[in-house]
């Protein structure tokens, strides 16, 4: 694990210093503080109540596909996702993951394989989404981000190929199992290996009923409308014009760059994408990075306004009351209640 953070940070640092000389250059630090100066308050309020409503919906998205193996309260996932977000604002390669479904995995009977499943899928299919929305959106657009354009085209072949993973791993769970079996391994290394397997499959196949794929496909435009609503709003509020298009194209940018290695907050990323997306639609280097320093503040204050009370219930749900079932535990059978004893009189 130490080694991994290592890495983390070894690959992460240089990144995010490359990124922020490429975005900084050139910057006239006055005019960002006159942008950012110059606010309306009221529309970066706005803004940050869209922020609190994507939250809440992203949780219900996931509660769709953890309950598919337990049942879970809304409560407990938009603490458990909270967490993770902020998690993700403060550690380096998006470690919220794990905090979340640590969460996960302390408040119910969920395996952490299944749970972190799950959340890797969950991730996958908004890549897809935002791979296929910008696609469409990079059609009708004049000046296009020549990277984003680029960078579209090699996603959209890793977005099939997750879809098509998605489609076809549950499938071949017999193939995937006789291949594990055969496999010259310790027979205790082979039975844990063979429980990962289907723990991740069990996931994935969480997406192979209807009702569940609709709930989650309904649930994941509206989260991506209301993003794209409060970057409009946020723009307004440093008077700077977003058309629809332009907030799509920004928040795929951001979306597809984040899985870069990361410094905590994914700073550089985001000034790199905000730059290089906003200025081919006329919006200056300065007012491109003060809206993004605004847009990163503003995630920095909601998510620890919610993710800070959710470790908080977390931690407190944790030790008061003992994990929730699972929906698809096996019956237990309630012990036969004890035959009273005869009366003294009887017996004699």
């Amino acid at each position: 694990m130490k080694r991994g953070r290592a890495w983390s940070w070894i690959l992460s640092v240089p990144l995010a210093a490359v990124l922020l000389y490429l975005s900084l250059r050139g910057v006239d630090w006055k005019g960002v503080w006159r942008t950012i100066a110059g606010a309306r308050w009221g529309f970066l309020a706005a803004g940050c109540g869209c922020s609190c409503v994507s939250f809440f919906l992203r949780a219900l998205r996931w509660r769709i596909l953890l309950n598919a193996e337990a049942r879970l309260s809304v409560g407990s996932v938009f603490s458990a996702n909270m967490a993770g977000y902020l998690g993700n604002s403060f550690l380096p390669a998006r470690a919220g993951e794990l905090v979340r479904t640590f969460a996960i995995g302390a408040r119910s009977s969920l395996s952490k394989t299944y749970v972190l499943t799950t959340a890797l899928c969950e991730r996958l299919m908004d890549a897809i989404a935002l791979v296929l929305w910008s696609s469409l959106i990079l059609l009708g657009t004049g000046p296009k981000p020549r990277w984003i354009e680029e960078l579209s085209r090699t996603t959209a072949i890793a977005a099939a190929a997750g879809a098509l993973a998605i489609a076809l791993l549950p499938h071949t769970e017999s193939l995937c199992r006789n291949l594990l079996r055969r496999l010259p391994l310790p027979s205790a290394l082979r039975e844990r290996l063979l429980r990962f397997a289907d723990q991740v499959l069990l996931g994935v196949r969480a997406f192979h009923n209807m009702g569940r794929f609709l709930g989650f496909a309904v649930l994941t435009v509206a989260i991506w409308m209301t993003d794209a609503f409060g970057a409009i709003l946020m723009a307004d509020g440093l008077h700077l014009h977003f058309s629809f298009a332009m907030a799509m194209l920004l928040l795929t940018g951001i979306g597809l760059g984040s899985a870069l290695p990361s410094t905590p907050g994914y700073v550089g990323i985001y000034q790199f994408v905000a730059v290089t997306v906003l200025t081919p639609f006329g919006i200056s280097r300065d007012s491109a990075l003060a809206y993004i320093l605004v847009a990163q503040a503003s995630t920095y204050v909601v998510t620890l306004a919610l993710g800070l009370p959710s470790l908080y219930w977390i931690k407190a749900a944790t030790t008061a009351s003992p994990p929730c079932t699972s929906s698809k535990s096996p019956d237990r059978t309630p012990a036969p209640a004890p035959v009273p004893s005869e009366p003294e009189s009887r017996r004699s």
